[in-house]
């Protein structure tokens, strides 16, 4: 079976590997000049730098098997037990961590000891938290209201929405509480921290993103049979004769199957007539923004190798320097969520805001020089995960036999995050593995 899978992210090069692997003739199809897709590298002033700051947890039990399907599980770091600092001006830490408890108790310690909120505050979020693990995930309900409608209701004040609930929501949904739909953050919630334990352990990347995904990826595409071509951006996708044309650059593939793993603007372009019913409304989807600031100063600031803000505009901090070739000093990496007040902004006026509120955060930074400032900017990250994006969200099929759907914007049950695209790749494989199965049948 000939299988085109158009798109070169997670979820492209999870789809193409499913598919190769159940013995699919695949071709791999990417506009960009790498593979890697939302998740990739730039090589500037001698220096590798993300994107963005992309992180995993343990939970993420596809994309952690993707890692090792790919070769690619030691150029990561997974904590091996939960353990959160969150930093103040003035460089207060407090930490949320987990305990030797089973879960929802194993983060109840460091909550009461989490010296950034009142004790009745803290007493209110233990409170909230047995209702919002038992919320159905199935309910449609859940997908038109917000996360900080339900948090209000059961009690939640702005200063515990501010220190605790947006720590988790907004890095994770790119959107704060209040305008997050309550059926994505209950998922991170009851997936990521109170279904087990050590769900919640955090992981990332060791070694410039490119190495993790791209280089990895390629080499086992390489490995399996697929031949990749990068730079090749389709323009056209026709039924045929019972299966596929694609159209690019002056060129044609001809295919029995195709997964379409492009973001869904671009989806919606491409999707033949009738592929899918509400395809004209894959733009009410809409984006949210990530804008990540990098600061390479001449000395260590800090031994944290992560951090999150409190009372600062630094949301997360990530100590990038270990593998991307700085010589001295120390590279931090800001990632800010939801950036909207921030994405359109000069580098000059984040610098100016961003500079001296680190320094606020770790007191080092005030005596040490700033040798590089650069701001890379996602204008649409990841769709907007507000009320009523669940029925917006098709699954793998179209209704187009043959066709199918792949990504972190597609139904997946998640988020729109690493786990959710290698999950989307999947399941769209399946579903062509299924097909060719199926027809195998029926000939015989």
């Amino acid at each position: 079976m000939r299988v085109a899978v158009v798109g070169g992210g997670l979820a492209g090069i999870a789809a193409a590997l499913e598919c190769a692997d159940a013995g699919a003739e695949v071709t791999l199809l990417e506009a960009r000049p790498r593979l890697g897709g939302a998740t990739f590298s730039i090589h500037r002033d001698g220096i590798w730098m993300d994107n963005g700051q992309h992180v995993f947890l343990r939970c993420c039990t596809a994309y952690r098997q993707f890692l090792v399907r790919i070769e690619a599980t030691d150029r990561t770091v997974l904590q091996p037990r939960l353990s959160i600092p969150v930093v103040s001006p003035g460089g207060r830490i407090a930490r949320l961590e987990r305990a030797r408890l089973p879960a929802p108790l194993h983060l109840l310690p460091s909550l009461a000891r989490f010296s950034f909120l009142s004790p009745r505050e803290r007493l209110g979020i233990a409170r909230a938290v047995r209702p919002l693990a038992r919320l159905d995930l199935d309910d449609p309900s859940l997908d038109r209201r917000t996360f900080g409608s339900w948090l209000s209701e059961h009690g939640q004040s702005q200063a515990a929405v501010d220190a605790l609930w947006n720590l988790i929501v907004l890095p994770t949904v790119n959107l704060p509480a209040a305008e997050a739909s309550l059926a994505l953050a209950a998922k991170v919630f009851q997936t990521g921290l109170l279904e087990s334990a050590d769900a919640g352990d955090i992981g990332y990347a060791a070694v410039p993103l490119q190495h993790v995904h791209g280089d990895a990826g390629g080499e086992a595409l390489d490995q399996a049979g697929v031949p990749v071509r990068l730079r090749t951006r389709v323009d056209r996708i026709e039924r045929r004769d019972g299966g596929f044309s694609l159209a690019f650059d002056g060129e044609g593939l001809d295919a029995d199957a195709v997964v379409l793993t492009v973001p869904h603007d671009d989806a919606a372009a491409l999707l033949p007539e009738g592929a899918l019913p509400q395809a004209d409304e894959l733009g009410y989807l809409g984006a949210s923004p990530i804008v990540n600031l990098h600061v390479v100063y001449d000395r260590p600031v800090t031994e944290l190798p992560f951090a999150a803000g409190h009372e600062s505009p630094v949301q997360w901090v990530f100590d990038r320097t270990r593998g991307t070739g700085l010589g001295q000093g120390q590279y931090l990496a800001v990632s800010l969520s939801c950036a909207r007040e921030y994405i359109g902004r000069k580098v000059e006026e984040l610098r100016a805001q961003f500079v001296p509120a680190l320094e606020q955060l770790f007191p080092e930074a005030a005596s040490a020089r700033v040798e590089l400032f650069f701001v890379t900017r996602e204008q649409r990250a990841t769709f907007r995960q507000g009320p009523g994006t669940s029925v917006l969200r098709p699954g793998p099929r179209t209704q187009v036999e043959g066709l199918y759907l792949a990504g972190a914007w597609t139904d997946t049950g998640w988020p729109a995050t690493m786990e959710g695209a290698v999950r989307s790749g999947i399941d769209a494989a399946r579903e062509v593995v299924g097909r060719d199965r199926h027809e195998l049948e029926v000939a015989a």
